[in-house]
């Protein structure tokens, strides 16, 4: 990727991480190497938490349309009432809530990681058993 301009938006936008992963490290090493944009970040923080207090900031700060986890993990299991799973899927994909899609890889990775061991040991028993039932007939 070549070098981006780094704006007071991209400053704001890697603030509230709204930026890609790739751009947001480029944005953080930046910030890192260069006091000049330190000194932007402390600015730009200090004003955007300087009486930012109105609805739908307390809202976006708050995350307060973000499914709790349970319920991201039952969105997983196919468990929510459609109504509420509808609800879930446009706040993850229309409106791109990356803090609810963080949270649904990490649950997916659990997930994975909690199926390894069930599927290894099916799989020894099965092998263990493999021979003992070979004379029964199906009566």
């Amino acid at each position: 990727m070549p070098d981006q301009p780094i704006t007071r938006a991209t400053i704001e936008g890697y603030l509230h991480d709204a930026l890609p992963p790739e751009r947001a490290a480029a944005v953080e090493k930046a910030i890192r190497e260069r006091p000049a944009l330190l000194a932007l970040v402390a600015q730009v923080r200090q004003e955007t938490d300087h009486g930012e207090h109105s609805i739908g900031a307390v809202w976006w700060r708050e995350r307060l349309s973000c499914p709790t986890r349970e319920q991201l993990s039952m969105a997983l299991e196919e468990i929510l009432d459609d109504d509420f799973a509808a609800y879930v899927t446009a706040h993850v994909k229309l409106v791109g809530c990356h803090v609810c899609q963080a949270t649904l890889d990490d649950l997916r990775q659990l997930r994975a990681e909690a199926v390894a061991p069930r599927t290894e040991r099916r799989r020894r028993i099965v092998d263990s058993s493999a021979g003992v039932f070979r004379d029964v007939t199906v009566r």
